[in-house]
């Protein structure tokens, strides 16, 4: 998983380096462990490292009217710090995962971008003109977003034929585009329309920006389409529109859902931040159990899941979730969490609220349970760690040490979704991949 940005602003006296910095911030929750963006002007620059983005990309007097930049949550040590080279003069950013390349072998001794640039060599050597990028990016299967940029400042965007992962478009203007793998990009760059902030970009279309144009593509025509179904429970921002549905919306639904589904006796519900609140809000709504703030932030915004270890996972929960004595001491607590991968986390968590004087811990978690590993990049770990894949619902609350545990079941958050079932990527809760 990633967060991918690109910027095309037509006249080269403009200057896209703040806009980049704000648009990488905002996407920032896809991925704390590195950061890049480049620029195309009069020269190019590219910044990129291990670390957030005020880290690494901020404070710089680059400039340049083209950028593209990402944020990942992949180590510097484990992969290419995005955008990576294609080829000589050619730049990309990529959310989710090439899986295959029409017309290239994949090469098990070489690196995820390795074969990427193997493959780009193989079928279109050192050209980097828009035509191949296209034809490269048309012959990649697998769950994946892209944003390609040239020595030429020519841009092009777009998403696999599955959809996977989502990409959309705002205007600046008629000076330049956005383009980005979440709405909430153009709200904080500035671009703002009343209701949906940004045009979604369709699955197998490419949105092309050239120095004296802007035009859309289809460029493979999808069988079918399969959102991320995890896109709504916890990647994206709440702020963010998906598919062009409200993410706000989703987990307000899931919520209701899981107050449907498996309510409790209780005195309080507390939602884990910051993902599960709107979840523990509509919970509270409908079930007319007061919702409580259970935990206070000790620093930046972590999001302990994506981090790359255990030993990080739990320094995070411990920084940002200091539980709030009064709000669970002598209470019976509804405890709403996302999602459970190991457990490691939300035992621990359990572990300091009862700490804190809980009485009872009801453990409700706003997804189905995970049971797969997600070959689009998602970070799940492997089917040995899931503790959904192996426990059943009396087992997890026993060893997380809660009195109850239930998940949203996979009907239920299809209906959150309001999207069609034939229509969501929902394999790691299922185990059903869509054909790539």
């Amino acid at each position: 998983m990633a967060g991918i940005l690109g910027i095309y602003l037509f006249d080269s006296r403009w200057n896209s380096y703040n806009f980049g910095v704000f648009g990488l911030m905002a996407l920032q929750h896809r991925g704390q462990e590195t950061a890049g963006l480049e620029l195309f002007g009069d020269s190019r620059v590219k910044l990129a490292g291990k670390g957030l983005v005020e880290q690494v990309v901020a404070s710089s007097t680059a400039k340049g009217h083209v950028c593209i930049g990402a944020v990942s949550p992949y180590p510097e040590e484990e992969a290419e710090v995005q955008p990576m080279s294609l080829t000589e003069g050619l730049v990309a950013s990529i959310d989710g995962k090439i899986t295959a390349v029409d017309g290239y072998k994949w090469d098990p001794s070489l690196s995820y971008e390795g074969n990427l640039r193997g493959a780009y060599g193989s079928l279109y050597g050192k050209k980097a003109d828009i035509d191949s990028i296209k034809g490269f990016f048309g012959k990649c299967r697998g769950g994946f977003s892209f944003i390609a940029v040239n020595e030429g400042k020519e841009m092009v965007a777009g998403r696999g034929a599955l959809g996977v992962k989502p990409l959309v478009l705002g205007k600046m203007g008629f000076d330049g585009g956005i383009v980005a793998s979440e709405s909430c990009v153009m709200d904080i760059i500035g671009e703002r329309v009343p209701i949906s902030p940004a045009e979604n970009i369709e699955p197998g279309e490419v949105r092309v920006f050239t120095p004296m144009s802007a035009y859309s593509e289809q460029l493979v025509t999808p069988k079918s389409r399969a959102y991320c179904g995890f896109e709504y429970v916890y990647l994206a921002r709440p702020d963010s529109y998906i598919n062009d549905v409200p993410v706000y919306r989703v987990r307000r639904n899931i919520g209701m859902k899981l107050a449907q589904e498996s309510p409790a006796d209780a005195d309080v519900v507390i939602g884990v931040p910051e993902t599960a609140m709107p979840f523990a809000m509509a919970y509270s709504n409908e079930t007319g159990i007061p919702v409580e703030k259970g935990f206070e932030l000790t620093g930046r915004r972590v999001r302990s899941a994506m981090k790359p270890n255990q030993v990080e996972r739990l320094k995070g929960v411990q920084l940002k979730l200091n539980v709030i004595s009064e709000a669970v001491r002598g209470k019976r607590v509804v405890l709403i969490d996302d999602s459970v991968v190991r457990g490691n986390t939300l035992a621990n968590i359990v572990y300091l609220m009862k700490e804190k004087g809980a009485k009872e811990i009801h453990v409700r978690i706003g997804s189905p349970h995970i049971i797969s590993h997600c070959p689009f990049g998602v970070e799940v770990p492997g089917e040995d760690e899931l503790i959904g894949k192996h426990l059943s619902e009396d087992k997890i609350a026993e060893v997380v040490g809660a009195d109850s545990f239930r998940y949203l079941s996979l009907d239920g958050f299809v209906e959150a979704t309001g999207m069609k079932r034939e229509d969501l990527c929902t394999g790691c809760f299922s185990c059903r991949y869509p054909e790539v």
